[in-house]
């Protein structure tokens, strides 16, 4: 369940990420109002899977997610081009939260409580 809130988090940090720029500096009431509600619920889903998933992981994983998403909805929407260098570096980073999802951290010497993370 930690792994399904902290992506469910990531969602929300592209919604808030997307949201930002559509904003205008804060100018627009509609995204400013998408941004407050997706970065608090997003913060807050993160800090909830880091009781579960080591900080660094989870941190990495939101941030990864987040960053990708928001890359491809600019793509979808036609925000951004679509080249073949900003692709490959865009499955660069969904390489990595995978395989930071897959390869699980070791257990740290001395500290009982991250055996369980």
């Amino acid at each position: 369940m930690p792994w399904v809130v902290l992506m469910t988090s990531a969602v929300l940090e592209a919604v808030w990420a997307t949201a930002l720029g559509r904003s205008e500096g804060f100018t627009r009431l509609v995204p400013t109002l998408v941004f407050a509600v997706a970065i608090v619920l997003s913060v807050l889903g993160l800090g909830r899977a880091a009781k579960h998933i080591p900080i660094s992981t989870a941190y990495a994983v939101w941030t990864g997610t987040g960053a990708a998403l928001t890359v491809a909805w600019a793509v979808v929407t036609g925000d951004e081009a679509a080249t073949a260098l900003r692709m490959l570096f865009l499955a660069g980073i969904v390489a990595s939260v995978v395989g930071l999802n897959v390869v699980k951290a070791p257990p740290v010497r001395g500290d009982s409580d991250s055996a369980g993370r």
